[in-house]
């Protein structure tokens, strides 16, 4: 920006005043280019908000033309305390019952009580399996799989060994209980079922015993054999088991509460053991309301657009005012593609051919409104033809009424779509103003260095000028003094 040296010194004009004014009227094409930059800026937003809800659209159409999204079931327990369920869409409605005997446990157990409190419990090796034990004859069936050999030092405390065997991550965890007779190696099994049991074995120098399967010193019950399993306090032990329950009276197990695979597309979890002669009653039926709900997602997912392009593309002649996108070409043809997708017929669709068919019309304005009987009717009556009125697709207009809308969705998505389309022209016209601006800001930033420059030239002439003034006037002031 140009500067004025002297503004009016010379000349008692207010030059600095009559610049800015000037400046002013030149920058007045800003004030224009400002006010269109903004108001392409609301129409991006506006944009925006409209792709949001075209999406949401495709999301409630795509629920109508998949499979699952009508094959919705509803499970119940007759006492979900003691049993609870689920079931895929598509299960057959089913029911059945369900006695539980017993739940999953994983193997805990605690090592007798140890003193010193603190003390070392002499160098070895600890060695961690997991496995499955067998209670008569007592025996453990060792996993697939190399077991885990902790180095336990002669310096080791119980918390040192405690801390190690947590972090050698073998599905064993372990803890210390102190109490008044010493201090206890506490175990569990990070998993339940009968092979998610585990054994400890220790070596304290003998080696391993093919024959017993077991380290030759494991349970002489002196130094680190004291937290072999064969040294663990007998009262504190639990083995680990499978949760076990009577399906309509057939013996099932689990090495989980849940049960996944027993009924097909069924999936029961025992909560507790049921009371006897009680058993809990599971009941698989078609969800019917899922239906509804999809159909009625879908309605509001369109209504959204409807009401924000009706509002954004009106014009009110009372108050002479106009939406954002009132007269944009491109936002009218997007809303007659939403309502032509809509109000299309189809010929996939049975007996019924069109929404209206099922309770679904256009009130005025656009909007979509559910007659909620008539589309109870038609699910109750007509189910495999409401189905095939949104989702069969047989091509042109076979198509169902879900599949067309989500087909001009995805569309109007895609990267060389609508949308893409909209706002790369509306970013052009972003980047014009903005060049626009630039210019004018240029030759603002000229006229005033020039009229600056001018101004500053006029100052210091009119200087000139009253100062030869001001020489004449003591000139003739110093003759009349001399006559006189």
């Amino acid at each position: 920006m140009a500067t004025i040296s002297s503004p009016g010194v010379g000349s008692n004009l207010d030059v600095k005043n009559i610049i800015s004014q000037l400046v002013a009227l030149e920058k007045r094409p800003l004030d224009s280019l400002k006010l269109q930059a903004a108001t392409v800026n609301t129409k991006i937003s506006a944009f925006g908000q409209v792709k949001s809800l075209v999406s949401t659209l495709q999301d409630a159409a795509g629920k109508l033309t998949s499979v699952t999204g009508w094959n919705g079931v509803t499970t119940t327990s007759s006492d979900s305390k003691y049993v609870s369920a689920s079931a895929v869409g598509g299960t057959l409605p089913t029911s059945f019952n369900v006695e539980v005997q017993s739940l999953a446990k994983a193997q805990a157990t605690a090592s007798a009580a140890l003193l010193p409190v603190g003390g070392a419990l002499g160098a070895g090796t600890l060695r961690l399996e997991l496995g499955k034990w067998s209670v008569s004859p007592a025996s453990f069936t060792p996993q697939s799989g190399q077991p885990v050999d902790i180095t336990i030092s002669a310096a080791d405390k119980l918390s040192d060994i405690a801390s190690k065997i947590n972090g050698a991550n073998a599905g064993v965890t372990a803890s210390i209980l102190t109490d008044a007779s010493g201090e206890r190696l506490l175990l569990s099994g990070r998993g339940t079922g009968e092979q998610a049991g585990y054994r400890v074995s220790v070596n304290e120098g003998a080696g391993w015993d093919s024959d017993t399967q077991s380290f030759a010193d494991n349970s002489d019950g002196v130094g680190l054999s004291r937290l072999a399993t064969a040294q663990m306090d007998a009262t504190a032990t639990t083995l680990a088991a499978d949760a076990r329950a009577k399906v309509n009276g057939i013996s099932v197990t689990s090495a989980t509460n849940t049960f996944a695979s027993t009924i097909s597309g069924v999936t029961f979890k025992a909560e507790q053991v049921t009371e006897a002669g009680k058993p809990i009653a599971i009941t698989v039926a078609k969800d019917e309301s899922a239906v509804r709900s999809n159909i009625e997602a879908f309605v509001k997912a369109y209504n959204g657009i409807n009401q924000l392009l009706q509002e954004a593309t009106k014009y009110d002649p009372k108050t002479k005012s106009a939406g954002l996108l009132q007269g944009d070409s491109t936002a009218i043809a997007l809303q007659n593609s939403l309502r032509s997708a809509v109000q299309s017929v189809t010929t996939g669709g049975g007996t019924l051919q069109r929404l209206a068919d099922i309770g679904i019309t256009q009130k005025l304005g656009g909007d979509l409104v559910v007659d909620s009987a008539k589309l109870g009717k038609a699910l109750t009556s007509s189910p495999d033809d409401v189905k095939n009125l949104f989702r069969n697709t047989g091509g042109g207009s076979a198509d169902g009424i879900a599949v067309q809308v989500k087909a001009l969705a995805t569309n109007l998505l895609s990267n060389s779509g609508f949308f893409k389309s909209k706002d790369d022209s509306l970013q052009l016209s972003l980047k014009r103003i903005s060049q626009d601006q630039a210019r004018v800001n240029d030759k603002v930033d000229a006229f005033e260095k020039r009229i600056t420059q001018r101004y500053n030239a006029l100052d210091k002439q009119l200087s000139s000028l009253n100062g030869l003034n001001a020489y004449v006037a003591q000139q003739v002031t110093a003759w009349n003094k001399s006559k006189g």
